[in-house]
């Protein structure tokens, strides 16, 4: 991702810690229908954090460097923008 540019984050639900691997295609008619595929991996660490903002250091294979996690504050519940802060 480069700075500057701005992405739609959908806050979903919590999975069990054992699909962080899963790759494969969920059957239609079942939740989350369609391809499953491991974008990136790694790791992260919280710098700061509040009620509409969530600042973060990642250390992925694509993912390096620090982002932000703004709540949109008109639009829906789970809608976030996610952005490289430099």
């Amino acid at each position: 991702m480069e700075h500057g540019k701005k992405n739609l984050a959908i806050k979903v639900e919590d999975h069990p810690l054992s699909y962080a691997g899963f790759e494969g295609t969920i059957p239609e008619g079942h939740y989350g229908a369609g391809e499953v595929k491991i974008w990136d991996s790694g790791k992260y660490s919280l710098i700061k954090k509040d009620k509409s903002k969530y600042i973060l250091d990642f250390k992925g294979k694509k993912l390096t460097g620090e982002y932000t996690l703004l709540k949109f504050s008109k639009a829906g519940e789970n809608d976030w923008l996610f952005f490289k802060n430099n």
